[in-house]
């Protein structure tokens, strides 16, 4: 193992608003990330302004703490000026790095400043060496990998890819990779890649397996994670090469980020002073008590589904207390597996959290009928609520109870950081020296930061009569530094003589090295900032439109399949390239030979998630020698590259970069087209007007957009088959139920929302409905777009011929996009829905 330095590792920590940075600073964090009002992934953060980027700072470096904006969202092409802004206002305040999701704003980041630090948002997806590489020319500072990478994983990244990496150690889980979430976009057209993520994991649905309800019990929550908690990892995390320790919660409580940065704080502390570094009881349940909604480690000790989701409730419970054994007539009994004391607040859950919840205050406290008085560790006890907090009446026997809040852990943790106090003092040692006649001379050095500055009295020495200054003298007076946030760690002194100043000028230079001691600290970093026209790089003229001209079509239809019958169908009709999507890459040779057999063109998927030692797969595309390759992660876009570089003499297939790439502007485009693909598909994030914007300033026919599909809401590690129904853990013993069955999420609505695997067993749940931008189609073809793409989920191979064949019609101007709506709308069991291109 490399010898890891203490000073080695980031403990980072979120900050809402003010009250949240204090609690961080006071309570050991090395970093601290926040948001400004606009342009980042907590929209519903109370967040900051920009124009307090020089306070935030100055405050965050007087403490020797790191302060990261969070930039972590696409950026649509209207808002790349208010982008180059925010960017300009952080180099202005000494930001010491913006942590980024949108890979074109790297590339403009990298216009504006060659030396300003990127962070890479674990919204890039970047799961594998190669997504990392992908990120080098870039030049980022650190990564962000995503949840799902485990210990081995992470050490491998790490050593193959030699880039620092930040992982996320505590707080909410998404069960969707994040940056590959679409739900809230879909169904509310609040996009999680643009902060606004409205908790659809956290909704009930009913499981339906091949069209039939399956009895679940109380479990209703089949999306909904528990709360990361890998405290007890610290030590395998430290030596799997991670230097970011990241919690999660910019939407937490001040007490919160107090209680949980504390525990890691000593966690890493201890490790490091050859402690032992696991938490005791206490400390646990004091981190369930600010928020959990049950602890797991994740997929940090790798995959088991059994652990991640228990199903029953999606919100915080804090710390289980026990089950009811009795109801009084004024309370419960309960056996304590926990403290609780009077004032803690308790809630009854009854097994369905849906409902109306009792729960109130802990009024009083008996044994046997007889008050108990101070806390009660455990044992039988007889819980009173408060008078009118409970209904009794609605309680029952086996009721799980939790303690939902302690107003004793929350007072102390309070205390941390409201005060007057400083919250941390540095070191300070200093030297003076001088002589008869001339200034005292005094250089001050504050060895934490490595400043130095230097003050001289005003008046000269003087030989003393009586009572010379020693260095116990210079200690006395130098050392009031209190309220500073700094202390006297030694004075080293070299006078000539016995000399003498009065009391009041050594004072007045304590007073002065303290305050430009403190300038050195909050003194902004300094970065290359070059003056950028965002809209410098778009093609000088318009793009011709693909109209058809002279009764033929200039737009091309492509058709997405997931099933050797929708091949079968596609190629009967006149699409010029059909992409392969199939569950199993074991299914890719028929396609392929279907194909071939009528002469068209083919296309084979890569997962949209690429983990390390996966890069078989694309050798095994490779060898099935596919017209074309869609490429849905930055990871497969490096693999490819790189490949096809170094085999020239190997066939090359063209190289589409799929929705999952994120291009949400024209530098993303340009960004990707540069890397050697050949086109590219626009995120889903974007609604009409921003799809316009983007293709006015791209080079549209190397665009390719999807006019017609299924969303791909959920992409998750997290197996709905695998943990819902089999009795294993994982792919090694779930007796694989995908190969047999078709599930799919019913929700409150009653849309039917399927199901389906890849060959890394990862989740995708699709929208029931399909969604049509053909009403737009004639936008697009006049903005010069010449590529459609038809995708098919569960299609019978007739609907894949009627649907393409409405496509082509209108592409060849026969009939409008208007028209393939309205029919779209009318054969369509479920209809038709214009998703998030009208929102």
């Amino acid at each position: 193992m490399r010898d890891i330095r203490k000073t080695d590792i980031e403990l980072l920590a979120p900050a809402g608003d003010w009250d949240c940075m204090r609690a961080a600073v006071a309570n050991g964090a090395d970093a601290v990330f926040f948001g400004v009002e606009k342009f980042n992934a907590r929209a519903r953060a109370n967040n900051f302004y920009t124009d307090e980027l020089p306070d935030i700072m100055s405050f965050l470096h007087r403490y020797g703490v790191k302060g990261y904006l969070t930039f972590n969202i696409l950026v649509f092409e209207e808002e790349l000026d208010d982008a180059r802004l925010l960017i300009e206002a952080c180099i202005d305040a000494g930001v010491d790095a913006v942590i980024v999701q949108d890979l074109g704003l790297v590339r403009l980041i990298r216009e504006i400043s060659p030396d300003f630090p990127i962070h890479g948002s674990t919204q890039m997806t970047i799961t594998s060496p190669e997504a990392v590489e992908f990120t080098k020319p870039y030049n980022m500072e650190i990564v962000v990998l995503g949840r799902e990478n485990n210990l081995k994983q992470i050490r491998q990244i790490g050593e193959q890819a030699k880039l620092p990496m930040e992982v996320f150690v505590h707080g909410a889980l998404c069960v969707s990779y994040s940056g590959q979430c679409l739900t809230s976009e879909m169904w509310g057209g609040r996009s999680a890649n643009r902060g606004e993520c409205a908790q659809a994991c956290r909704l009930p649905y009913d499981l339906m397996v091949d069209g039939q309800p399956k009895p679940m019990g109380d479990v209703a929550y089949l999306l909904s994670p528990k709360d990361l908690a890998a405290i007890e990892l610290i030590p395998e995390l430290i030596e799997a090469g991670v230097k970011s320790f990241k919690i999660e919660g910019r939407l937490k409580s001040p007490e919160y980020v107090a209680n949980v940065v504390s525990k890691y704080r000593r966690a890493i502390d201890r490790y490091f002073d050859g402690e032992n570094p696991q938490p005791t009881k206490e400390e646990l349940r004091e981190l369930e008590q600010s928020f959990s909604r049950g602890f797991t480690y994740g997929f940090l000790k790798g995959t088991n589904n059994k652990q991640l989701v228990e199903g029953t409730y999606p919100k915080s419970r804090g710390v289980y207390l026990g089950r009811v054994k009795q109801i009084l007539r004024d309370g419960v009994v309960c056996e304590l597996e926990a403290p609780l004391k009077r004032g803690d607040g308790i809630v009854f859950d009854t097994g369905d959290p849906t409902k109306k919840e009792e729960g109130g205050r802990v009024y009083d406290l008996r044994r046997k009928g007889a008050k108990f008085e101070g806390e009660a560790p455990g044992g039988v006890i007889e819980i009173i609520p408060g008078r009118n907090d409970v209904d009794l009446s609605r309680v029952h026997v086996g009721d799980r109870i939790w303690k939902t809040n302690d107003p004793h852990l929350d007072k102390r943790l309070r205390q941390t950081y409201e005060t007057d106090k400083p919250y941390r003092v540095f070191p300070v040692r200093v030297k003076v020296t001088g002589a008869a006649g001339q200034p005292l001379r005094s250089v001050w050095t504050d060895t934490a930061a490595g400043h130095t500055v230097t003050v001289e009295s005003e008046l000269p020495l003087v030989p003393a009569e009586k009572r010379p200054m020693d260095a116990a003298l210079f200690e006395e007076q130098f050392g009031r530094l209190g309220g500073t946030v700094f202390a006297l760690e030694s004075v080293d002194v070299h006078l000539n003589g016995d000399l003498i100043l009065p009391m009041r000028e050594l004072n007045q230079m304590r007073r002065q090295a303290a305050e430009l001691l403190l300038a050195e600290r909050e003194r902004p970093r300094a970065y290359v900032k070059r003056s950028v026209d965002v809209y410098s790089d778009t093609p000088a003229a318009p793009a011709k439109p693909a109209t058809p001209q002279g009764g033929k079509a200039q737009a091309r239809l492509t058709a997405l399949c997931r099933s050797l019958p929708q091949v079968e169908a596609a190629v009967e009709t006149n699409v010029d390239l059909i992409y392969a999507d199939f569950e199993f890459i074991k299914q890719f040779p028929a396609a392929v030979e279907a194909c071939r057999r009528a002469g068209k063109r083919i296309a084979l998927a890569t997962p949209r998630i690429h983990m390390p030692g996966e890069t078989g797969y694309f050798k095994n595309i490779l060898n099935l020698g596919p017209d074309a390759v869609l490429v849905r992660n930055t990871g497969a876009v490096y693999w490819f590259m790189r490949y096809l570089a170094e085999h020239p003499n190997e066939p090359q297939p063209e190289l589409i970069g799929d929705f999952s790439l994120n291009v949400a502007n024209h530098k993303a485009v340009s960004l990707f087209l540069d890397a050697g693909l050949s086109r590219v598909t626009p995120s889903y994030d974007l609604n009409i007007q921003q799809m316009v914007d983007l293709l006015r300033r791209s080079e549209t026919s190397r665009l390719e957009i999807v006019i017609h599909q299924h969303m791909p809401m959920f992409h998750t590690e997290h197996c709905v088959y695998c943990t819902f129904m089999s009795p294993g853990t994982d792919y090694t013993n779930c007796g694989r139920p995908c190969e047999e069955h078709r599930a799919s999420l019913k929700d409150r609505v009653g849309f039917s929302h399927p199901v389906r695997v890849d060959e890394g067993c990862r989740n995708t749940v699709y929208n029931a409905i399909d969604q049509s931008g053909a009403e737009y189609l004639a936008n697009f073809m006049e903005l010069g777009v010449g590529r459609y793409r038809t995708e098919f989920l569960e299609e019978t191979p007739e609907k894949v011929r009627e649907v393409i064949g409405l496509y082509e019609r209108a592409l060849r101007g026969e009939i409008t996009g208007t028209t393939v709506w309205k029919t779209l709308k009318s054969t369509n069991q479920l209809g038709v829905t214009r998703g998030q291109l009208v929102k």
